[in-house]
């Protein structure tokens, strides 16, 4: 019942007529002038109710997915697991051991590792004294988890869910709610050598998934505050001018140099001087060529840098990735808790083929479009930033954006000719005639049991085409087939779905039979 004032409608409205017939007995004083305006109060109540609705609670429901996330159906779920799979498969080949972390934090856990980018995190409702959010990445539970546990060297790798209060765009692999597929390498080890090896882990990872073309831009944070201090940035801007230099990947430098000058306040000719750097790419002879920077060569950071991006190169040299990867010094990554080597992949062109799209279509329909699809760099400082004694563990390491991967493969799936099964059934178990549904799932659990995967479809008497069709349509190979002849025989006969050619083997033969097929 909707409420007006704390007082029901309906009470409300019996009081004010039961008081408009006071008029009629002993309370004459009323005036006629007071009957008109409780007239007119109940008429704008009653007004009131019908716009309000109904008091049956009822209102109109739309049945969706939140803002910023998706469903995925198991066709979308077959490709996100091959892709699982590769990524998995090389971070275990590099050694690596896995964890886990809470889906959420302390709020304080989180505050203040992010940046500009801290107004995304989700912060949930207090819960009995603990204030809350969902993790913003892994990187800093990751921190967290080290420091808490006292560890001070590991390798692990970590695939699961983040969230961010991002503004989506579908389309180009960018939600609300999407995984994370991290590598990193904690402890105190000569430099390089743990960066070099992750720049090659994002280079197996996206040559073995065939995205298309890619390039993986390298930098340094600190050859990045080494050239702001010597263009004249204030060292209390260097950490908003390098979160707007981050945007050189979207937007133009002359949006940029306006982002730094009219909103930033940084002077216009030290925004000039820095433009006269970021505009550089190469490789290690960009890197020696700036250690005799005339300008550059005076700040000991910006040296530092340079110089570990020299050996960095060497050992990327030695492991024979250099044709993908550039020293791009426009390349910030906006996160504070970067202290040293920075990078990100990006592709250049896609395989995919894209599709037209359909009239009358929304945005979430549109071909994909997909930039950065990984990223990471060295971050010295966060575990100390968790640990009672500040006590630091230096750590490298890279994020696959494995949403923005997801996008491609699904478009080269929908361009593609090949079927994607979203099973993994071996063979399916038939009958021929009627009422041999018993023999039907006595022949299914041996094959169970045996390891071999196996169907049976769920109906007494189903017919045989029924059942071989289900056999096309799901990519099945194989069907065990059973009739009153073949138990007389003690046969099964075997049927390879796409060349139709039929065996008889031995019940007793029939496991061995069908994983030879199977390997064959």
């Amino acid at each position: 019942m909707n409420k007006i004032g704390m007082v029901p409608v309906r009470l409300w409205t019996g009081i004010c007529v039961r008081r408009v017939g006071l008029c009629h007995g002993p309370l004459r004083s009323l005036s006629c002038q007071t009957h008109t305006q409780i007239d007119e109060e109940v008429a704008k109540l009653l007004e009131l109710k019908a716009r309000l609705g109904t008091d049956d609670g009822k209102h109109p429901f739309v049945l969706k997915t939140p803002k910023g996330t998706r469903d995925y159906n198991p066709k979308q779920m077959a490709i996100r697991e091959k892709v699982f799979s590769t990524i998995i498969g090389c971070f275990k080949r590099h050694g690596a051991e896995t964890i886990d972390t809470p889906v959420f934090e302390l709020k304080e856990t989180l505050t203040g590792k992010y940046g500009e980018d801290s107004k995304l995190i989700y912060d949930l409702k207090d819960q009995g004294g603990e204030l809350l959010s969902l993790r913003y990445d892994l990187t800093v539970p990751f921190a967290r988890y080290l420091a808490m546990n006292k560890i001070t060297n590991i390798k692990r790798y970590h695939i699961a869910k983040v969230y961010r209060r991002d503004n989506p765009a579908m389309t180009r692999g960018r939600y609300r709610e999407f995984y994370q597929c991290d590598f990193d390498i904690a402890g105190q080890y000569d430099p390089m050598i743990p960066d070099a090896e992750c720049l090659k882990i994002v280079h197996e990872i996206l040559s073995e998934l065939q995205l298309g073309d890619f390039r993986i831009k390298v930098n340094d944070r600190r050859i990045l505050d080494g050239m702001f201090a010597v263009c004249g940035v204030p060292d209390d801007k260097f950490r908003t001018i390098c979160s707007t230099v981050d945007k050189l990947d979207k937007a133009s430098w002359e949006e940029v140099k306006s982002e730094m000058v009219g909103e930033k306040g940084l002077a216009p000719e030290a925004a000039d001087q820095i433009g006269e750097y970021v505009s550089m790419q190469g490789g290690l002879d960009l890197a020696e060529k700036l250690l005799q920077d005339a300008k550059l060569s005076q700040s000991k950071q910006a040296v530092a840098g340079l110089t570990d991006m020299k050996q960095l190169f060497k050992y990327l040299e030695l492991f024979k990735v250099t044709d993908k990867v550039v020293f791009d010094l426009s390349l910030a990554r906006g996160l504070d808790y970067y202290t040293g080597v920075i990078y990100e992949a990006v592709l250049t062109q896609t395989q995919a083929e894209p599709q037209p799209q359909k009239q009358n279509s929304n945005a979430a329909e549109e071909p994909a479009s997909v930039g950065s699809v990984a990223g990471g760099g060295r971050y010295d400082g966060l575990v100390g930033m968790f640990d009672p004694k500040g006590r630091k563990v230096p750590c490298v390491g890279v994020s696959i954006g494995i949403e923005r991967v997801f996008s491609i493969m699904e478009q080269k799936a929908e361009a593609s000719a090949d079927k994607i099964r979203t099973t993994e059934t071996e063979v399916m178990v038939a009958s021929a005639q009627k009422n041999l549904l018993e023999e039907r799932l006595k022949l299914t659990a041996e094959l169970w049991d045996a390891g071999i995967k196996a169907e049976v479809m769920y109906k007494k008497n189903p017919k045989l085409l029924s059942q071989l069709q289900h056999c096309e349509e799901t990519g099945i190979p194989f069907v065990a087939i059973i009739g009153e002849q073949e138990i007389k025989d003690g046969v099964v006969k075997i049927r390879n779905v796409a060349t139709r050619e039929e065996v008889d083997v031995t019940r007793a033969d029939l496991v061995k039979e069908i994983k030879n097929k199977l390997q064959s």
